[in-house]
């Protein structure tokens, strides 16, 4: 959309303390047939908008130097994801694709700074459904979705840890 129909949220972050995501690089499948694409310039146009998304965020960084103009960047691209996190380094990262869509606890370790900061990982599927899937079904029945969302919530986390933490 470009900056002059951004920069009203921007503003509105300013003023009302809040945040936004501007989706960057998705992860579902055909979000290539755009973001993808190379400009004149050679570079793709989800590396331009991660620039533009680091750059809209100078005025809006927090203490630990992140800007709350925050950007989606699917777990289901690593190469990107890495790619973008050099590009945007100030930019806190939203991560879907943990889970359900393939994104690995490794492909997100990408996206996190030095100091393991700078994503926000969502996993919606593999929470929900958690019941169903080859880890829990034989744990946890259909009334029991809630015992085995906590289940693979915990083993979410600790297999998140380990990777954001073994890579740094």
């Amino acid at each position: 959309m470009g900056t002059d129909c951004v920069k009203p949220f921007i503003e509105d972050c300013k003023k009302y303390d809040k945040g936004i995501f501007i989706l960057v690089k998705t992860s579902n499948p055909s979000s290539g047939e755009l973001q993808d694409l190379k400009l004149e310039n050679g570079q793709e146009v989800y590396n331009q908008v991660a620039q533009l998304v680091e750059k809209w965020g100078e005025e809006l960084r927090g203490v630990n130097g992140y800007s709350s103009i925050a950007a989606v960047v699917g777990a289901t691209y690593p190469e990107q994801l890495q790619q973008i996190r050099t590009t945007a380094p100030h930019t806190y990262f939203l991560i879907p694709g943990y889970g359900a869509q393939g994104g690995k606890a490794e492909d997100i370790a990408l996206g996190f700074d030095a100091n393991g900061l700078g994503g926000i990982i969502n996993a919606s599927r593999s929470l929900m459904c958690a019941y169903k899937s080859e880890q829990w079904k034989n744990q946890f029945t259909e009334e029991q979705y809630a015992d085995a969302t906590r289940q693979e919530a915990l083993r979410m986390k600790d297999d998140l840890r380990c990777a954001i933490w073994d890579r740094h």
